[in-house]
């Protein structure tokens, strides 16, 4: 059976990631890619283009927990009371994970945000080819891990 509550949460929370996107690029012209934001921020350290960096790395963090906070939305465990499931491995495997997803996004030159939300809808080939290549790795690493390793749930 459908859940029409978390359908229409995901549903307003993508028209909210879209938004802020356009008005990122709207406002400065920028792209909202986090992996570049978040890069830009602590490698390069423009000068003149800290503030707008940091707000939004701000608002991706305290906007979830204004949300948690107020208890009315983030339940995605599936358990009363209960924010995120408890984490699939330990923090070790966490932060080799973090570190993995690091790379990548220096690999391919940004991460899904700054491709699959900023780049696809500039019709970037390039975004088109990072967003098709991000999908199929996460289907193959789902299906090796599920069926081939045995593990996941």
């Amino acid at each position: 059976m459908l859940d029409w509550s978390s359908s229409l949460q995901g549903l307003a929370g993508g028209v909210l990631i879209g938004l802020s996107a356009v008005w990122l690029m709207a406002a400065l012209g920028r792209i909202a890619g986090i992996s570049g934001i978040l890069s830009a921020l602590v490698l390069e350290r423009p000068k003149g283009d800290t503030a707008w960096r940091l707000t939004f790395l701000l608002g991706l963090i305290s906007g979830p927990l204004l949300l948690t906070a107020l208890g009315a939305f983030g339940n995605v465990a599936g358990q009363p009371g209960a924010v995120i499931g408890a984490p699939a491995g330990g923090v070790g495997l966490m932060l080799v994970a973090g570190l993995l997803v690091g790379v990548g996004t220096g690999i391919g030159s940004g991460c899904t945000s700054g491709h699959g939300v900023c780049g696809l809808s500039r019709l970037s080939p390039r975004s088109l080819a990072a967003t098709v290549t991000f999908l199929a790795t996460g289907i193959v690493t789902v299906f090796v891990v599920r069926h081939l390793l045995g593990g996941g749930a």
